[in-house]
């Protein structure tokens, strides 16, 4: 990739600036934005065919054409429609900064993905999850405390990932939770699930564990856990339950959600639990809902064919 020049860098440094002071996003989205511009700056640059380019010299085509080859590299819609996006706001704040006289992506629209419906496990799944784990060593307290979690508050990844002890009020059953944008919520933490964290809590930590800092999950080291190592714990002991079958934590989260949902939660508590910032966003748990009701109806009803 050749190097920016300097007016392509310094508008690069302005966007970063203002995504993480303005936008307040989390660390690991403006990496992904860094990543999308740094792929798109790349491919640019060999499409225009020079080497010395300003941004100014993008347009409706070769964005287009950054999208087709995206698409014949087999990335998947879901992928391509994140990253225009990404350069759908990149320009945009060029534009509304005087840097560029119009934003070429404001109306190039990306294939539609096709919106899977969401893993997750049932009943019988989840006491079969918890009922198999042991509790006879601080790591598997941890484990279990983990697990409970992710499935009594609908946690994402990065947000268990964050806690610290002070997060947590057991006695209130509550979890201060920072989600996407850094945005704030309190929610519940299910009587199970406080009583697995005060278990795993009050057994001997893991060694190192008082010098760590107030991370709530520590490793064997007695540092925080990463990602991956929670999703490892939270992969391998999905796979026991369900027979094998990969799934991630985020499937916790569609359980929480879809148990919720077909016990008659109303939809807008669903999606204040969530975090979402948008309804539709959590409309998608009804589908899966309602898929549950009408295969429920076609093998009970008598008359259902």
């Amino acid at each position: 990739m050749s190097q920016p020049t300097n007016s392509r860098a310094e508008a690069r440094s302005d966007f970063a600036r203002w995504i993480e002071s303005e936008r307040r996003l989390s660390p690991h989205t403006v990496d992904a934005y860094r990543r999308d511009l740094d792929q798109f700056e790349c491919f640019t640059g060999g499409w225009l065919g020079v080497e010395d380019w300003g941004w100014e010299m993008v347009d409706r085509l070769a964005i287009r054409a950054w999208l087709g080859d995206l698409d014949a590299c087999g990335r998947a819609p879901a992928t391509i429609s994140r990253k225009l996006s990404t350069i759908r706001v990149f320009l945009g704040f060029l534009h509304r900064t005087g840097q560029l006289a119009d934003n070429p992506a404001r109306l190039i629209g990306a294939r539609a993905p096709r919106r899977k419906l969401p893993a997750f496990l049932s009943r019988d799944q989840v006491d079969e999850l918890f009922e198999a784990m042991p509790e006879d060593h601080p790591m598997f307290l941890r484990d279990r405390a983990i697990l409970e979690l992710f499935y009594s508050s609908g946690l994402r990844l990065a947000e268990l990932h964050g806690l610290d002890v002070v997060d947590v009020d057991l006695e209130v059953g509550t979890v201060r939770v920072v989600g996407k944008g850094r945005k704030e919520r309190i929610t519940p933490v299910g009587r199970q699930a406080a009583a697995a964290i005060r278990r795993y809590l009050e057994a001997d930590r893991m060694a190192g564990t008082e010098q760590s800092g107030q991370c709530l999950f520590t490793s064997r080291t007695g540092g925080r856990l990463s990602r991956r190592q929670i999703q490892r714990i939270v992969g391998r002991c999905l796979a026991a339950a369900t027979g094998g079958e990969s799934m991630s934590p985020h499937a916790l989260r569609h359980t929480f959600a879809t148990h919720l949902l077909d016990e008659g939660a109303d939809l807008l508590v669903v999606k204040e639990l969530l975090g979402h910032s948008s309804l539709s966003t959590t409309r998608i748990y009804t589908h899966t809902s309602r898929e549950r009701l009408l295969k429920t109806y076609r093998l009970a009803h008598p008359r259902a064919d």
